[in-house]
């Protein structure tokens, strides 16, 4: 009886959440080593489908660099990473939209496995994520978005079907880009006009101190965390994820959350509980 009256009590502490946030636009960033790990690839999907089936319109954007990396190394061809990002010429090109591809459809299955209807889509396709090489130290064809045509998101959000994306982009001469996805997934973000954009990665959230998850910050602004980044306290892999945050809410995305894929049913903690379990931006 005690263990039914807890499940109640989740259920009511969830309601006003549903309420506020249904038939909001939810941009969700998975990738790296828990989109490669099937128990936590498995509730993040579920978590989707249950956002999908509460009102809300979850739109997944995923990236693939496990599988990439050991495509290439199946094919011969060198990984290398500037400040991050992987360095592409033409043949890991193709490398990397056939692995996404791949991926893309995988993640697609598994949704309608567990109940939801999803679709699958790669930017490249009707001139979605229009691209342009990206500015700095030549990294081959990585590109940066220049612009989203929502068209279609639209037309599958308002169907209830989730909107799965591979964050390949096409430039002006038909050419494929691989784009960052945490970059993807924000400008997809502030193009919809989301209520929130969130980040799955393999950490807490951001954290004062490295190796102590009890220095997590539930909260912050877009001020702090631009400091924190600044000061050095966030670094390495994280910076390009806080900075997709940063730039999602400078384009009035509502809040930005980092949350640890690898942690059961996250997304619901953090979408629909008090106090949340990662960290939440906000545009002070």
């Amino acid at each position: 009886m005690q263990e039914a009256i807890k499940k109640s009590e989740v259920l009511i502490e969830a309601l006003p959440y549903i309420k506020k946030f249904f038939n909001k636009v939810v941009v969700i960033k998975f990738g790296g080593s828990s989109l490669h790990d099937e128990t936590s690839r498995k509730m993040v999907l579920q978590d989707i489908v249950f956002m999908r089936y509460a009102g809300m319109k979850p739109i997944l954007v995923h990236g693939g660099g496990p599988n990439i990396n050991e495509r290439l190394k199946e094919s011969n061809i060198e990984t290398k990473f500037v400040d991050g990002l992987r360095v592409t010429c033409e043949k890991s090109m193709g490398v990397v939209d056939s692995v996404l591809m791949e991926v893309n459809k995988s993640l697609v299955d598994e949704i309608n496995s567990f109940g939801g209807e999803a679709f699958g889509l790669s930017g490249k396709e009707n001139n979605m994520m229009q691209a342009v090489k990206k500015d700095g130290p030549d990294l081959g064809f990585v590109g940066s978005v220049e612009a989203v045509d929502t068209t279609i998101l639209n037309r599958l959000t308002d169907t209830n079907i989730v909107p799965v994306i591979c964050p390949v982009g096409k430039g002006k001469g038909n050419e494929l880009y691989n784009i960052n996805a945490d970059e993807a997934a924000s400008n997809i973000a502030i193009a919809l006009d989301a209520e929130k954009f969130v980040v799955l990665t393999n950490v807490s959230g951001i954290l004062k101190e490295k190796d102590d998850p009890e220095s997590l910050f539930h909260s912050m602004t877009l001020e702090a965390a631009n400091h924190l980044i600044e000061t050095g306290v966030i670094e390495g892999g994280m910076v390009p994820k806080i900075n997709a945050c940063l730039h999602a809410l400078r384009g009035k995305v509502r809040k930005s959350h980092i949350v640890n894929a690898n942690l059961p049913h996250a997304l619901l903690l953090e979408i629909f509980t008090d106090k949340g379990i990662g960290t939440e931006i906000v545009n002070g």
